[in-house]
């Protein structure tokens, strides 16, 4: 079974453990990158990060965007929204759906 891991300052996070994720909680940007690597390497599927810290590593989170796993996903912090997590998932969304609609018509 995937794991899922929620990234960002605590404020952030502390209530995704309540539904069973994995939180981290972060405060130094050096710490934070080998965190994400540290998740990478341990098999998580799913690493959800706060928009404020992901603009903080956009360098780590991009080494990541062309492979399956893990997906990095930006929500929302409780400084706000940014909207770029939105558009990232929006992304998503659509790559998914377009990879479906080729798959079932070539197949």
């Amino acid at each position: 079974m995937y794991k899922i891991a929620v990234m960002g300052d605590y404020d952030s996070i502390y209530g995704f453990a309540a539904v069973g994720l994995d939180t981290f909680a972060l405060t130094e940007v050096k710490k934070a990158e080998k965190q994400i690597h540290d998740l990478a390497a341990a098999g998580y599927a799913v690493i959800y990060i706060t928009e404020d810290w992901a603009q903080q590593l956009t360098h780590v989170i991009d080494k990541y965007k062309d492979q399956m796993l893990p997906a990095v996903i930006q929500i929302p912090g409780v400084s706000g929204n940014t909207g770029e997590g939105v558009e990232n998932v929006k992304k998503f969304v659509e790559q998914a759906v377009g990879s479906d609609i080729l798959f079932s018509q070539n197949g």
